[in-house]
């Protein structure tokens, strides 16, 4: 069921990006009185298909990694007198470039929209509070402390965690001052402090760079009560007689304060019977937990009983909501959305230079995976991935790599400079490289997939 629903989600995902990619250069080549042949949502054979009374033939077919839209062109076959002016190798090099620069121009609309519904309904998340420093972290040079509030990043607002990781991000791999601005708790509300550090290749070639870890902070997250949320089938907890609803005392006589006390000795302890106190209705209870032992990637052991525990309760100054009116919405919209195609260039620009590692680089695997966990935490997620593929979908497409829009436009705008079409020959040979480029960053990102299953 789990992967039925998986292809579900992915399949609505990519299909929607690339019916929007495709309407894109569609709608403008239409404007641009260029007759449509077929307008298709994926390759091969035809799934359905239906032809309107335009003569266009609208299909979806069965491999749905893509799409295309077939224009009436004379170098792709003989076209009727009547019917050239129609043709879209017979309209100006600027309606062509529209044509083409009109498929990843979608995908940033579609981001756009996505982005003005999310500000209209309500961004959540969690602000940004500095729990633990690392001694002789960046944090503790830039004289951070626990209990401050990051509200900048570089100049930047960070309202939110996810705000704070974004501008992380951006500085993977660099040298530099990298600058906080930061506030005490609402009793100090007023004070904002600005302070500094120095980072030098920062995380940099690092196959899964831990952002906060790097910085060597830790966020400030609400003591978990130690209360049995539910209790696997068959686990050692069951066999021991524990019950969803369980508060943890004590353990081997030790008074346990927090879940995060209670795991830990569970962890250090796989095989090893523990003498756990509970409350249960308002009465002590004595169990006997024998942890069985799981074998980590390392060689060690780490003991496991086989209960879960409730999502904490966040306190609410700890929580966050950013909400625009219906007018206002578009502003935050459009600048997220330029900041994440900048942030997506310059991903790749510093994946080329060996600043951040090319086993960061995602396939359809992953894709497919973050798709149904997004999917799964609510709308509002999924929304918010949806923008952000759509945005990296339209930022990739105008790399200036033949096969790709980006590429098409690159020889439009020689045509343009030098006043006659790129040869053939030269098109045909930029083709043959940008396919191997294609397909060489395909494999590489399927590889990378694979070792993220086998990891996992």
């Amino acid at each position: 069921m789990d992967l039925l629903y998986t292809v579900l989600v992915t399949l609505v995902t990519l299909g929607i990006l690339v019916a929007v990619h495709e309407f894109g250069h569609f709608w403008v080549a239409r404007r641009c009185g260029v007759k449509v042949l077929r307008f298709s949502i994926g390759f091969g054979k035809a799934l359905w298909r239906r032809t309107a009374r335009d003569g266009t033939e609208y299909v979806i077919a069965a491999v749905p990694l893509g799409g295309y839209v077939k224009m009436l062109d004379e170098r792709e076959g003989p076209v009727a007198q009547e019917e050239l002016a129609f043709s879209f190798n017979r309209k100006p090099v600027s309606a062509r470039m529209a044509i083409v620069a009109a498929g990843p121009a979608a995908n940033f609309v579609l981001a756009i929209v996505a982005f003005y519904v999310l500000y209209m309904i309500g961004v959540p998340g969690l602000a940004p509070v500095i729990g633990d420093i690392a001694p002789g972290s960046v944090a503790e040079a830039a004289g951070l402390e626990r209990g401050q509030e990051i509200i900048a990043v570089d100049g930047e607002p960070t309202p939110t965690r996810q705000a704070v990781a974004m501008q992380l991000l951006k500085r993977l791999g660099e040298s530099g001052e990298i600058r906080f601005s930061v506030r005490y708790p609402q009793t100090q509300a007023g004070l904002t402090y600005e302070s500094s550090a120095r980072i030098e290749d920062w995380l940099m070639g690092e196959d899964e760079p831990d952002l906060l870890g790097g910085l060597g902070i830790s966020y400030l997250i609400p003591e978990v009560p130690a209360r049995v949320a539910e209790v696997v089938a068959g686990s050692p907890a069951e066999r021991a007689g524990m019950r969803a609803g369980d508060l943890i005392v004590a353990v081997d006589g030790e008074a346990v304060a927090s879940w995060e006390a209670w795991v830990g000795m569970v962890r250090a302890n796989p095989g090893t019977a523990l003498a756990v106190e509970v409350e249960r209705e308002q009465a002590r209870v004595m169990l006997r937990v024998t942890p069985a032992g799981v074998q980590q990637k390392d060689g060690s052991r780490t003991g496991q009983v086989g209960v879960s525990v409730a999502e904490p309760q966040w306190p609410p100054e700890m929580l966050r909501v950013d909400r625009y009116g219906p007018l206002a919405a578009w502003r935050p919209a459009l600048a997220q959305t330029w900041s994440l195609a900048v942030f997506t260039v310059d991903s790749v620009k510093k994946m080329f230079e060996g600043l951040i590692s090319p086993k960061n680089l995602s396939g359809p695997i992953t894709i497919a995976k973050v798709a149904t966990d997004s999917a799964r935490s609510g709308l509002e997620s999924y929304i918010s991935f949806l923008a952000l593929l759509s945005i990296s979908l339209g930022v990739l497409n105008l790399f200036p790599i033949p096969v790709l829009d980006g590429g098409h436009l690159v020889y439009y705008l020689i045509e343009m400079i030098k006043g006659s079409p790129v040869s053939e020959r030269a098109q045909m040979l930029g083709y043959q490289v940008g396919l191997v480029i294609l397909v060489g960053v395909m494999l590489l990102a399927f590889y990378n997939d694979i070792n993220r299953l086998a990891a996992n």
